[in-house]
């Protein structure tokens, strides 16, 4: 037994392990355990504790939890275990101490694996991986189990569910398409038993204490090139349903500002006050280093019992900051601790939000793949798309028009760090591109219009401020993923653009940003320069 739980609890073997895919992400023993540790402590001396992980991968939740419960009971038990080891492999006669502890081992890592942990695997061949993690063996009915079940899959199962398909061709619990995965049953279908059940709390017929994991973050939706809706939120949404006293996941953090489908789901989250703890990752990198994660990830602790504002952390370039807030105090989640003062003193001087101004998505009305003529023809319009300058008719133009004969400022609608990740220096650039166009242009789907003109000076002065870092840091507050919008914008104050020019000295003193303040956004931000259609 001892030298059988000496050998489960390698932690490098599950932190070299390659990851499924950005979708399917292996858990870092560190990370399991820090998630861990946001439970209350006296959890682990409860016997009746009950632990399910319903998206297990290797297992990593369940047997760090294991190791807990065990220790809890008797104190030290891995060094104990070192020891009455040693002693077997020289083959030295154990003390009734030694067989003591052997037997007080085996009764409570028997009681622990057979009644305290649970497991749904997503796959069958994780499964397999997680049985491995956490019995040491694949088949837990073996004698090279820790604890011997006598079932083959000890208390981690696995059922090949299938989609139920809707009047829409759509799974009506995942959303998947049929075309797509509607599968010879030789391949994986990922309907995941526990989003795919209408009373989940039947699957192991009891009631769990806490519910822990990290579950797959997206499906393909047989969308444009690589499209996939996220389907972690229903993983929550059910384990919720089961009324545990605990919930920890680790998730991508996009559904806080944003994300596909997302709307009620991240309303609910913010104003839900059980949620007590998060500890979010602005950059994936720093919890997951093998995997880049579009806007960072999070995890959290729900608690059933508890309502409170929220012990929020943030993660960001090497510094830890935590601070206690209501997550839904702005309109826009604000995922930095540091930067809830700047926006409180910008609002509390605010009118207009420059969001007003911004155009829709498409503003033209000309899909990213347009390509127009070479040469300029009368009546043609200029028109910028991703592959640079061309002409085009004046009657293809779709939408608009009140921007044609106006100077305008064109942003690119993709960010300039496409997962979010700052450069080796800490900082963001956040706008790919700012540029003024002449009337008489237009552009393509790849752009958003910021604003328009009739007066050049007051083109500049936009443009100007759109540079600023003080702008740039405002929107990086909102930004989940790749994707600019109107929203993206709604920290930004609206101002007199006929007034003057704009730059980061002269908005910092009209905010009444402090030194601290200042240089935070300076340490975050880059430089940038606006450029003129000729650039």
């Amino acid at each position: 037994m001892a030298l059988l739980l000496e050998r489960a609890y390698n932690p490098d073997v599950l932190s070299c392990l390659a990851n499924l895919s950005n979708d399917e992400v292996f858990t870092p023993p560190e990370v399991a355990n820090q998630m861990l540790d946001l439970l209350p402590p006296e959890i682990w001396k409860d016997r009746n504790i009950k632990i399910l992980d319903p998206a297990c991968k290797t297992g990593v939740f369940l047997r760090e939890a294991a190791k807990r419960f065990i220790d809890a009971q008797i104190p030290n038990y891995q060094e104990i275990a070192r020891g009455v080891n040693e002693k077997i492999r020289k083959g030295e006669e154990l003390s009734e101490a030694d067989k003591y502890f052997l037997h007080d081992l085996e009764a409570v890592t028997e009681h622990v694996y057979k009644n305290q942990l649970f497991g749904i695997a997503i796959t069958e061949m994780t499964s397999l991986l997680s049985r491995r993690g956490v019995y040491c063996s694949k088949y837990p009915n073996s004698k090279y189990s820790v604890v011997e079940f006598d079932n083959p899959e000890g208390n981690i199962r696995f059922r090949d569910i299938k989609h139920t398909w809707g009047s829409n061709k759509k799974c009506i619990y995942c959303g998947a398409p049929k075309d797509l995965f509607d599968r010879d049953s030789s391949l994986e279908s990922h309907a995941y038993e526990l989003i795919h059940l209408n009373n989940p709390e039947e699957i192991f017929d009891m009631k769990f204490d806490v519910i822990v994991g990290n579950p797959p973050y997206q499906l393909n939706d047989g969308g444009n090139g690589a499209s996939a809706s996220p389907i972690y939120h229903k993983f929550i949404e059910q384990a919720i349903k089961l009324n545990p006293r605990y919930l920890t996941m680790i998730v991508p953090s996009r559904y806080l500002a944003g994300g596909k489908g997302l709307d009620a789901f991240r309303q609910r989250m913010l104003s839900d006050h059980h949620l007590i703890k998060m500890v979010d990752f602005i950059n994936a990198k720093d919890c997951f280093p093998q995997n880049s994660v579009g806007g960072g990830v999070n995890y959290f602790l729900w608690s059933r019992d508890e309502e409170r504002p929220c012990e929020f952390t943030t993660v960001a370039n090497g510094r830890r900051d935590t601070m206690v807030r209501y997550l839904d105090e702005f309109s826009s989640f604000v995922r930095r601790n540091q930067a809830v003062s700047i926006i409180k003193k910008i609002l509390d001087k605010t009118t207009n939000s420059f969001s007003e101004r911004l155009s829709s998505r498409n503003p033209f009305g000309l899909p990213t793949s347009t390509r127009g003529l070479d040469e300029n023809k009368v009546g043609y319009l200029k028109m910028l798309s991703s592959k640079g300058f061309s002409y085009i008719e004046l009657d293809k133009v779709a939408s608009g028009e009140q921007y044609i004969d106006e100077f305008k400022i064109l942003i690119s609608r993709i960010t300039y760090e496409h997962a979010g990740e700052p450069d080796k220096d800490g900082k963001l650039r956040v706008l790919s591109r700012v540029k003024i166009l002449n009337p008489g242009t237009v552009c393509t789907d790849s752009y958003l219009i910021a604003t328009g003109f009739t007066d050049a000076n007051q083109v500049e002065n936009c443009a100007n401020y759109l540079s600023s870092k003080f702008v740039r840091f405002l929107i990086a507050q909102t930004l989940t993923s790749i994707n600019l919008s109107k929203d993206k914008f709604v920290f930004v104050p609206d101002q007199d653009f006929g007034s003057g020019s704009f730059d980061d000295e002269s908005l910092y003193k009209k905010y009444g940003l402090d030194v601290e303040e200042i240089e935070f956004i300076e340490a975050n931000i880059h430089e940038m320069s606006y450029e003129a259609e000729d650039d």
